[in-house]
């Protein structure tokens, strides 16, 4: 989250998108590479420059301080909407780009400039050739191996290892220096070998170099003696054994030496010493202790290291070495100097215009570094003059900005180990408040928690939050509210109360914002019986109660675990809502068991211990005998001791004794339960009070059960005293408004403590009078004090006395006397209208001697006293509303719009309500109407509906006219396009044409004023045919395979029905216009009409003709003359003729003939196609065949009828007359002499009438 700087006050710019996209804002460099960027050679180089800002800034770059023209070198391009540079180096050398490069991104608001990026190519040169001559060393001398890699870019990591690529061992006499080098404190023998090879790894190319492998050669002193023996006299021989040798310090050289370092690098001191036998190396450092966390000593303690250096690490080091022949020191000084680094980075800053702020840029360093202010990049001392803004070193002051003074500032700190640079932007805004928390969020929190509402806001200036609870005035400040600076609203102990509706409003010089969030304080989680220790035997069943008590409105979700774990996964636990059942227990089950009670809110949780033990045999127990023997001693006034025996335990054992008491004084033959002890004890020391005549009995407790009770003991009586306590629960308060009354909860006999018992009952006024008032009372629990002035403050009290004396000094409280009703009326009542439907109340608070009572609060009464529409009738309906407390206004909701209202206000207390203020009058503005009175459909026909309706009832204003939306309703309840008709304001019905016939539609309708459109009402409605108009279409029935087809069905929504006869059969159609009746018998004749019905299925509208069809019956089964030869043959002979026919006619239609079978056609009227009789509405003639279809060629003239074409014609003389097709069109009449037979025995068959069959 990005945090601005506001004079000590940290204005958060938020992350929300939406809020971001509408801030201007300056740039800000959000991803830069390196400043040492070293680049593989091998790949491209990408030089990373990002930056955000609104609007989004573009980017420029330099090279070596001059402007780096990116369009003038085809290799370099830069990524969109980003500096980022991607450097293609194929077929380039990557040391071409290598410079210092810098990076601006600049929008209108300011620039932002990255730091300078070093860009230089890593190196990893090879070892130059050389010849290593074998080395010979006498044993026991020191011996270094130089290494001396070549320098890299960066350097590289050195290692010695033998020919096998394994690590040369290293030790406290062998090992390896800073600089690579392998340093021998003395050669031994064993460390002759040919295969010394210092290897280099130049870790950013991931490449290694090795140097020519060093041959080392050591010579014992027998091996010198042998070789120059010849040579040499005897007194010139070496001595047998190698000379010891004094610790030499290698590196550092001398006794003293001084070593700088950077704060935050890695300090390294070297020791390497060399001699025989081998020095051994410490360290210590003389001007104090070394850092505990951050120093280490490594190589065989050769080298001291110490990481991220500060200041304290400057001093003296000592480095120690020593062999058994001397000790040698040397001394190292260590300076610490620092490159700059940052105590207070600059901040960005969001001001107001006509605000203050300021930017610090403080570095430290070593030396102390330099600090240079620019702005947009160009040093400030170059930038344009600006009086509100002053330099002050590390500090620029803005006084009263102005608005487009928006800039980006660069702290650039520095000195001779480094620099540091900071951008940092002024932004000045003028942002009205906005609320960022969520509207309508709800907090949830357990009751007593503290409770956290958030409220974050947004503005510049920096907004002032306050809250507000409910529709309280006043602001949430002090106990037990804690504002934060974020605007977050503490509760620190929520309680039940607290719960409601809480309004945040954010306020600064420009505007005002709020938000709702909504606090609900629920109750813990608590376990109200918790599982108990049990031991149980082995086999048996155990059950753990947890029983809890948590918030209804809250999940609870139980968990039980053994030993804090899982419990086992056996079906032998069995987890309830508010148990757990193990079954056939084991040895393995013994252990913890805890049940835990989880919501989203709390917790609670509680233990129990499970024994398992082996069976026992079968044990009687029984309640324990009463214990005997009953024994006083040690009596005294207030106190006496109570011993008995116990009774047999029945092998149980006791737990517990109770001891109780009666009193035959004041309470005879009841008893009292007074003290218990435990199983163990036979005695019990007994705290009496006075004035009672005690028995005692004892009672035994074991896992069984009580004992009856023992004989009681003998009596005892205590002697009467003074009380000890006063009544409780006094109360002072008036029935009357001149009287007080004063109650209280009378004393026990057993409180009395002896014979007398009064009560002095005391009064007066409070800071009134200094003398007390009094009377004394016995046997009442009340006194009325007369005569006092109304509702006036008065300090009562009631004390105890007996015979033998008075009580304590009794408790003072402060009650009122009598309330009378108040006697003004509220003052400067005012009310602003806020809508159509609310309206609020403002008055001016009674004062509060003119409440005489205890204020309750204030009673508004109003009432409609008319509308202001001539329509609307004139209505007056009183209405009350109660605002408790001392308020001084109130919200009047549920007003009627358009109307002339009346009220007025008065206080009330517990004595009733004072006098009314004057009725004041106001109106509510128009509203949006009330539904229409009635919408009903009274004309449904064919294809048109008429609809009436009447006013909205509450027309609330002037009605400017009804919307009319409707839609058809198919059978499977889908909706169709709606359709939508505006009608005006003075019509009440409309009547729709063009709806299509049979249809069902649902009709939307409401009222509307100048203030909107009104609730909707609906209805629905089917078009139908009219009963006066029929209109009907030619019905045929085509009769086929046990079928018949019904074609031209009356359209109807309706289903067809019987006429009351129950012999006819029906089919329901449902407005087809073709229907197929199935499973007929062959050979009958059946009766067929259609019949139309209306909605309620019973009244019939129309019903066709009645049609005579007969079913035709198969023929018998005869050979298939289809695969005959002759048959084949005439089929072909008959359709060549076709052919030839079709060609004939279409040679002479291109002429212009006439085909004489058209001419014969024209002659003669199909007599199937006969019109309707319009006055009778009944049907054309029926025809047994089907409708001739037209064969391929034929035309269809433009008036709709269908001719018939000439070659079905000769297809149906060539069959003698009596051809048929079947459903599909094809032909099955058979040429052959048996067709007059099966005319004659089919059609020409005398009706069967009482195997006829009716349709419907």
């Amino acid at each position: 989250m990005l945090i601005l700087g506001h004079l000590g006050n940290a204005l958060e710019v938020p992350l929300d998108p939406k809020v971001l996209e509408e801030l201007a804002q300056p740039p800000t460099i959000t991803q830069q590479s390196p400043k040492d960027y070293i680049i593989d050679p091998r790949e491209n180089i990408v030089i990373h420059c990002e930056a955000k800002g609104k609007p989004h800034p573009s980017f420029s770059w330099t090279r070596n301080g001059i402007h780096f023209d990116i369009d003038q070198d085809p290799k370099v391009t830069m990524r969109p909407r980003s500096g980022t540079l991607v450097v293609d180096i194929s077929g380039e050398k990557a040391e071409t780009y290598e410079g210092v490069y810098q990076c601006t991104a600049r929008n209108k608001h300011g620039a932002a400039v990255s730091n300078n990026i070093v860009i230089r190519q890593s190196r990893s040169p090879l070892w130059s050739k050389e010849r290593n001559e074998p080395i010979r060393v006498q044993e026991g001398e020191a011996l270094v191996l130089h290494c001396r890699p070549p320098a890299g870019l960066p350097p590289p990591i050195i290692f010695w290892m033998d020919v096998n690529f394994q690590r040369l061992p290293q030790s406290s006499r062998v090992f390896q220096a800073l600089n690579g080098d392998l340093y021998f404190s003395n050669v031994l023998k064993e460390d002759s070998r040919n295969d010394y090879i210092c290897y280099a790894r130049f870790p950013h190319t991931q490449t290694i170099q090795q140097k020519q492998p060093i041959t080392l050669l050591v010579l014992n002193l027998d091996a010198v003696n042998e070789t120059v023996a010849a040579l040499f006299n005897e007194t010139d021989f070496f001595n047998g054994s190698v000379e010891e040798r004094k610790p030499t310090f290698l590196i550092p050289s001398g006794s003293s030496s001084s070593k700088m370092v950077l704060r935050g690098q890695v300090l390294e001191l070297e020791c390497i010493t060399e001699g025989l036998p081998t020095p051994e190396v410490s360290w210590s450092k003389l001007s104090g202790e070394f850092p505990d966390k951050r120093t280490s000593i490594v190589t065989f303690q050769k080298i001291l290291r110490i990481v991220n250096v500060s200041d304290a690490d400057a001093g003296e080091y000592r480095c120690t070495a020593h062999n058994r022949l001397a000790s040698i020191h040397h001394t190292i000084r260590v300076t610490v100097k620092a490159a700059p680094y940052w105590i207070t980075t600059p901040r960005n800053l969001v001001l107001a215009p006509r605000e203050k702020g300021q930017l610090i840029c403080r570095a430290s360093g070593t030396p102390k570094p330099t600090i240079n202010w620019a702005m947009n990049g160009i040093p400030i001392e170059n930038s344009p003059e600006d009086s509100n803004r002053k330099v002050e070193g590390d500090t620029i002051i803005f006084e009263e900005v102005q608005t487009g003074s928006s800039a980006v500032y660069q702290c650039n700190a520095s000195n001779e180990y480094g620099y540091l640079l900071s951008n940092a932007f002024v932004n000045v805004l003028s942002e009205t408040p906005r609320v960022l928390t969520p509207a309508n969020q709800v907090y949830q929190v357990i009751r007593n928690n503290h409770a956290l509402l958030d409220c974050s806001s947004f503005g510049s200036p920096i907004p002032k939050i306050t809250w507000f609870k409910d529709s309280q005035s006043s602001t949430l400040e002090g106990d037990p509210y804690l504002l934060h600076e974020n605007g977050t609203l503490e509760i620190y102990v929520a309680q039940a109360f607290n719960s409601g509706k809480y309004i945040c409003v954010a306020r600064n010089t420009l505007g005002i914002a709020e938000n709702h969030v909504y606090l609900e304080v629920k109750e813990p989680t608590r376990i109200l019986k918790q599982p108990k220790y049990k031991v149980a035997q082995r086999n048996m069943n155990v059950v753990f109660e947890c029983k809890v008590k948590h918030d209804p409105t809250l999940i609870p979700i139980m968990i039980w675990l053994k030993d804090n774990g899982e419990l086992p996964d056996d079906e032998r636990f069995l987890v309830d809502s508010d148990s757990l059942t193990i079954t056939d227990v084991t040895e393995n089950d013994a252990g913890t068991y805890t049940c835990i009670m989880n919501t989203t809110l709390d917790h609670d949780s509680a233990s129990a211990e499970l024994t398992v033990v082996a069976p026992t045999p079968a044990v009687i127990y029984e309640q324990p005998d009463p214990p005997t023997d009953l024994e006083l001693t040690d009596m005294k006034p207030r106190s006496v001791q109570l011993t008995w025996i116990p009774g047999d335990e029945h092998k149980s054992p006791i737990h517990k004794f109770v001891i109780q008491y009666t009193d035959s004084l004041h309470d005879h033959g009841h008893w009292h339960n007074l003290t218990h002890v435990p199983g163990s004890k036979t005695t019990a020391h007994l705290e009496l009070s006075p004035y009672v005549h005690y028995s005692f009995r004892v009672l035994a407790l074991n896992a069984v059960g009580l004992s009856d009770p023992s004989n009681p003991s003998h009596m005892y009586k205590t002697n009467p005293a003074a009380p000890d306590e006063n009544p409780s629960g006094v109360k002072g308060f008036g029935t009357e408004r001149d009287n007080l009354m004063i109650l209280w909860k009378p004393l026990s006999g057993l409180q009395a403590n002896g014979p007398g018992l009064q009560y002095k009952v005391m009064w007066r006024q409070k800071d009134v009078d200094k003398n007390w008032t009094s009377v004394t009372v016995a046997n009442v629990s009340k006194f009325m004090v007369s005569g006092t002035p109304t509702f006036t403050p008065y300090e009562v009290k009631v004390q105890a006395i007996n015979n033998n004396g008075i009580g304590p000094d009794p408790a003072v409280v402060t009650g009122h006397s009598g309330e009378d009703l108040p006697v003004q009326a509220p003052d400067s009542v005012q009310v602003l209208v806020l809508n159509s439907t609310l309206a609020e109340v403002h008055w001016e608070p009674v004062p509060p001697k003119t409440v005489r009572g205890h204020l309750k609060g204030y009673k508004v009464s109003y009432w409609r006293e008319r509308s202001l529409h001539k329509h609307n009738p004139h209505r007056v309906e009183q209405q009350f509303l109660s605002f408790s407390g001392n308020k001084s206004h109130g919200m009047l909701p549920g007003l009627q719009p358009y109307s002339l209202y009346l009220f007025n206000i008065r206080v009330y207390n517990g004595k009733g309500e004072g006098p009314a203020s004057s009725n004041l009058q106001f109106e509510t503005p128009e509203g949006v109407p009330g539904p229409p009175s009635f919408l009903r459909i009274t004309n449904s026909n064919l294809n048109n509906l008429t609809l009436e309706w009447g006013p909205p009832n509450d027309r609330n204003g002037h009605l400017t006219g009804y919307i009319l939306k409707y839609q058809q309703v198919n059978n499977s309840n889908e909706l169709g396009p709606i359709e939508e008709l505006a009608l005006p304001a003075n019509k009440t019905s409309v009547t729709l044409p063009n709806l299509k016939y049979s249809t069902r539609y649902k009709f939307y309708f409401n009222a509307k004023t100048g203030q909107g459109a009104g609730p909707v009402i609906t209805e629905e409605a089917i078009t139908i045919m009219d009963e006066g108009k029929c209109e009907s279409t030619l019905l045929k029935v085509t009769s086929g395979k046990q079928t018949l087809t019904v074609t031209n069905i009356f359209q109807s929504a309706f289903l067809p029905a019987a006429l009351g006869e129950e012999d006819w059969q029906k089919e329901y159609v449902n407005g087809s216009q073709a229907y197929v009746l199935k499973g007929l018998k062959e050979g009958l004749s059946y009766r067929v009409r259609v019949v139309a019905k209306g909605h309620d299925d019973q009244a019939v509208l129309h019903q066709s003709e009645e049609l005579l069809v007969t079913v035709p019956a198969m023929p018998s089964r005869q050979a298939d003359i289809a695969t005959q030869g002759w048959f084949i043959g005439l089929m072909c002979a008959i359709a060549l003729l076709i052919l030839v026919l079709l060609i004939i006619c279409f040679i002479k239609r291109n002429k212009g003939g006439k085909y004489p079978v058209k001419e014969k056609e024209d002659a003669h009227t199909d007599p199937e196609f006969q019109p309707m009789k319009e006055d009778d509405c009944t049907f054309g003639e029926y025809s047994d065949t089907e409708d001739h279809k037209p064969l391929k060629g034929s035309r269809t003239p433009s008036n709709g009828t269908v001719h018939r074409d000439s070659s079905d014609e000769s297809l149906v003389d060539y069959a003698g007359g009596d051809g048929q097709f079947n459903e599909d069109g094809s032909f099955i009449g058979q040429y052959s002499g048996k067709s007059s037979i099966r005319e004659t025995a089919e059609a020409h068959s005398p009706v069967n009438t009482t195997a006829m069959n009716s349709f419907v």
